[in-house]
């Protein structure tokens, strides 16, 4: 697994963590960074994901309402929600990650945490993002 995998699956733990919890996300990573001291330190990407994630969560989520056709973010399972704002963060926000880079690698989330379907409407969601990407005012 490489270290960007391991980034997002780290930013995804945190994430999920918070929307479970109903707190931010950059709390809750600024808290594991105390309370994990003495571990491994917090990748950067780890952490660059959770702070785009929580600086543009309001145009994510509103991303995923629009385009999670008949699902509205409380019925989502909280890993599949996160893994798509991930996903979205990536595909609008970062300049390094090609799209197809970042919609495999929720993919790869989805597989190994979510359901069975969760992989078919994740790679749904962020290919019609992906699509129309350049016409979305962010």
């Amino acid at each position: 697994m490489s270290a960007r995998s391991k980034s997002r699956k780290a930013a995804l733990d945190l994430l999920f963590e918070a929307d479970i919890r109903g707190t931010s996300a950059v709390e809750t990573l600024v808290l594991r960074d105390i309370v994990n001291s003495d571990s491994k330190p917090i990748r950067e990407y780890t952490r660059e994901l959770v702070h785009g994630v929580g600086e543009n969560r309001r145009k994510i989520d509103e991303l995923i309402t629009t385009y999670a056709q008949g699902w509205d973010m409380d019925r989502l399972p909280a890993v599949d929600r996160n893994i798509l704002r991930i996903g979205i963060f990536e595909l609008l926000w970062s300049q390094t990650i090609p799209d197809a880079v970042a919609i495999d690698e929720a993919l790869i989330l989805a597989k190994e945490l979510s359901t069975d379907e969760s992989a078919g409407f994740i790679h749904g969601v962020l290919g019609r993002i992906s699509s129309i990407k350049e016409s979305l005012a962010i």
